[in-house]
């Protein structure tokens, strides 16, 4: 027969092995998620960190700035942070940049159609204003789209008259 003390203590033994098993499994199964999960915002936080390295701003003046804690905005170009459309907006106003560019590059708005060198030279030229880009950017999609168009021989949406398709007088 058992005694209570020596019972007490196998019972202990043996949920100490469970609970060591059990995390050992937790810990492998964890690790094995994390190192299939891209890093949330690393694309948004390595462009952030891409501009301001182009504009020789430090990531102190940055987040002073944009009125964003130091540490939040390391995290968020480490990509260990994915920012609020609000943040956002306020880091595009610390690097003189477009929201839109930070929206595009989080996901938040669809990317423009044209070529990325072409949007970027306008978007990079110091002298436009950020409304002279965002007139530039407009037009240029809008021809990018019809030449689009008109490579895929889709008609226009306003026919121009021909002698096929004008109605007759008489």
């Amino acid at each position: 027969m058992q005694r209570p003390t020596e019972f007490v203590r196998d019972q202990v033994t043996a949920v100490r092995e469970s609970v060591t098993t059990a995390a050992q499994s937790a810990s492998t199964g964890a690790s094995t998620v994390a190192s299939s999960v891209p890093a949330v915002g690393s694309q948004v936080g390595e462009f952030i960190r891409t501009q301001r390295s182009a504009a020789q701003v430090s990531l102190r003046e940055l987040a002073r700035t944009a009125g964003v804690s130091n540490p939040y905005l390391s995290q968020v170009e480490r990509g260990l942070r994915k920012p609020s459309a609000e943040i956002l907006a306020q880091i595009a106003r610390g690097l003189k940049i477009s929201a839109e560019t930070l929206y595009e590059q989080a996901g938040i708005l669809d990317r423009r159609s044209g070529t990325a060198g072409t949007v970027a030279a306008i978007r990079a030229d110091e002298a436009l204003s950020e409304r002279h880009k965002a007139v530039l950017l407009e037009l240029y999609e809008t021809y990018a789209r019809e030449h689009a168009a008109h490579a895929t021989g889709e008609q226009a949406t306003t026919p121009h008259p021909t002698p096929d398709n004008q109605e007759e007088t008489a």
